[in-house]
């Protein structure tokens, strides 16, 4: 008989695409209420998405799902700390990636590094407990429900999109971080289309307002290993 709480890769995608939209939402109303500002806490340049929940929410019903855990104590103690080492690891994999920092928890007490903090450390114990009890199961039917053929359709289809969206996301904050720390701004060959696109995207797309509103907390070390938020470099 089938195992109807088994996690497949397709749970795992949908898993990743839902959390990663519910945490940008989640971020941004924790932003308003708590400081008044309505921002985009986005980590694609495009699309409604912010990875980092995708990827720990995804990861973290895997973990709890090999781990078999079942009751609120074991979720909650799983949960907390599976959930902050992949918020620690994630955020050396995106500084890698971006070369660039998303997030410091370094105004909240009892951080390490900055990187994860003792707070969002218990919403991760509260979240495992609210993903496995309640949301897992609504989307688990959701996804079975789906006929496989149209299913793979649509997987393959917003995969495609999500890693465009990733590539394009990389090149855009590297243009914007040159541009503004380092001051090199790319002049097109002339007669080279290629060139003449690359300059288009990079001088017309990627602008400095755009940027600056889509990732308004991307952050950068100056010469003195003092971060600060690159959006402050920018000159009138």
């Amino acid at each position: 008989m089938e195992n109807k709480n088994k996690v497949t890769i397709h749970h795992l995608f949908w898993y990743f695409l839902i959390f990663s939209i519910l945490g940008l939402i989640i971020e941004t109303a924790f932003c308003f209420f708590g400081n008044g500002v309505l921002e985009s806490r986005k980590g694609f340049i495009w699309g409604p998405f912010c990875p980092v929940y995708g990827v720990c929410g995804a990861g973290l019903i895997f973990i709890l799902y090999k781990l078999d855990c079942k009751g609120f104590v074991k979720l909650f103690i799983a949960g907390f700390i599976f959930g902050s080492i992949g918020e620690y690891i994630l955020s050396y994999c995106l500084e890698a990636i971006y070369g660039t920092r998303f997030w410091n928890y370094e105004y909240l007490q009892y951080n390490l590094n900055g990187r994860i903090c003792l707070t969002f450390s218990i919403y991760w114990g509260v979240l495992a407990i609210i993903l496995v009890k309640w949301v897992k199961p609504i989307i688990d039917k959701l996804v079975d429900k789906i006929k496989p053929h149209t299913r793979n359709i649509v997987e393959l289809g917003i995969f495609i999109f999500l890693v465009i969206d990733g590539l394009v996301t990389i090149w855009g904050i590297q243009t914007y971080q040159n541009r503004v720390v380092y001051n090199k701004v790319y002049k097109p060959v002339d007669g080279n289309i290629f060139s003449e696109i690359r300059s288009k995207m990079e001088n017309e797309y990627f602008t400095n307002e755009r940027m600056s509103t889509t990732f308004p907390n991307l952050r950068i070390k100056n010469e003195n290993g003092d971060e600060v938020w690159i959006k402050t470099l920018i000159k009138d």
